[in-house]
């Protein structure tokens, strides 16, 4: 189904959990016919496109930065979250990842309970 996804004979490679979470948000978004295939290669291309432009030298290890950018604007297009959503749980991330100790697994939980 992800002729582009980065991977081996085994499936799809991720470096990062989170990378994981994108590619399964993203299948399942096909599977059940929210977004069409040539929604989500559209959106995928477009946002490639746009870091390409903005200076992006694409070797390849940005590539899921471009899969997450494409699923926000997908997410945001079909009203499944609104633009202010997706900044809010960013932030809300961030600020998780930034106060957890290394080492530790991150929770969103502590990004909400510092806001």
């Amino acid at each position: 189904m992800f002729p582009f996804a980065p991977g081996d004979e085994e499936g799809p490679v991720f470096d990062e959990p989170w990378q994981a979470d994108a590619f399964a948000v993203t299948q399942a978004l096909l599977e059940v016919g929210v977004v069409t295939e040539a929604e989500w290669m559209s959106a995928l291309a477009d946002s490639i496109s746009a870091h390409q432009r903005d200076g992006d030298p694409d070797l390849g290890d940005t590539y899921y930065e471009h899969w997450l950018a494409a699923l926000e604007a997908v997410c945001t297009a079909k009203g499944l979250a609104s633009t202010h959503e997706v900044c809010a749980r960013v932030e809300e991330w961030r600020l998780a990842y930034s106060i957890t100790p290394h080492g530790q697994p991150v929770e969103l939980s502590a990004g909400r309970a510092h806001r």
